[in-house]
């Protein structure tokens, strides 16, 4: 099946979340009302490659499931690997080669040459973070990395209002304003926008709590489809929720690599003789793989919220 693009998976499910949270009469920055139809809503997986076996369990797990996929190669598996291009030419391969659709996108990106890299590798998307930058000149360099991605028809992500959980700082305070939201997405024609709504990275439990009325406001206001990072510390029944408010694209990365390292503890512990990689790094992907088909599953339809409910934490 032919591999299809970050932009076009994302913008089918960004009209279905739109539809889903926004009235035809709701303005920018304006909840949902009452009378809005609770349609469920979908969002796709975005699953980070840190191995061939992480590649290879995310394309077993999409084909499970029978639903398309985006794999991630953040540039700190770049430093891991110590270059882009042998591990980028791997997964385009394993995502050439799937029966389902699976994009191939370049997460969290700081370096301008790493971006470049990777649009002539042939990605399908990159993502641009300049959310530590101040915010006109993030506004200015993701605009050009837009310029640079668009004339190759490749898309970007980019991100507004930094995410916690990077270098070990926890910021569960910081959120995206959706005004602000507004101008950078129309400053930079951006396809795809990252928002702080309360996930944190690299979280070992799964006990945040998100803000879903600004995910609503975000989703009313923002003319693209919004990215969720930080979801390894988000329960299953709190990213139904956010899909249904409005999440286009869920990033996991940690949870899946604790998945993937449970197995291969358990398989260890069971027979401490093994040497040979491939007995024990197999119940890894395994388990990878079965955990991204799960996870798959949980976004393909979440439900639409209700306007007159509490959030889960107040009720």
């Amino acid at each position: 099946m032919t591999k299809a693009a970050t932009t076009d998976l994302l913008a089918a499910l960004g009209r279905r979340t739109s539809d889903a949270t926004a009235p035809a009469s709701a303005t920018p920055g304006q909840a949902s009302t009452a009378g809005t139809p609770a349609t469920p809503a979908s969002a796709i997986g975005a699953f980070n490659v840190i191995t061939l076996e992480s590649a290879e369990a995310i394309a077993a797990g999409a084909e499970t499931a029978g639903r398309p996929v985006i794999m991630q190669i953040s540039e700190n598996c770049v430093r891991y690997h110590g270059t882009l291009a042998p591990i980028a030419r791997a997964t385009l391969t394993i995502a050439a080669a799937a029966s389902v659709p699976i994009a191939v996108h370049l997460d969290h990106a700081t370096d301008l040459a790493l971006v470049d890299e990777a649009l002539e590798l042939g990605f399908d998307s990159v993502m641009y973070d300049g959310a530590h930058l101040p915010y006109a000149e993030n506004c200015a360099t993701t605009a050009e990395v837009v310029r640079r991605a668009h004339r190759q028809g490749i898309g970007v992500e980019a991100e507004l209002g930094e995410i916690g959980g990077k270098d070990g700082a926890h910021a569960p305070g910081v959120r995206t304003d959706p005004a602000e939201a507004v101008d950078f997405a129309a400053a930079t024609s951006v396809d795809a926008l990252a928002v702080a709504v309360g996930s944190s990275h690299a979280m070992l439990e799964r006990t945040s709590r998100l803000d879903l009325d600004l995910i609503i406001r975000l989703a009313a206001a923002v003319p693209v489809p919004l990215v969720l990072h930080g979801s390894s510390g988000v329960p299953d029944g709190e990213l139904e929720r956010a899909i249904g408010a409005g999440m286009a694209k869920i990033n996991v990365s940690t949870h899946l690599g604790s998945v993937f390292t449970g197995a291969v503890r358990e398989t260890l512990a069971a027979d401490p003789r093994l040497v040979d990689p491939r007995r024990y790094l197999a119940p890894g992907r395994e388990a990878f793989a079965a955990e991204v088909a799960r996870l798959l599953e949980l976004f393909a339809e979440a439900p639409a919220p209700d306007p007159l409910a509490k959030p889960a934490h107040e009720a």
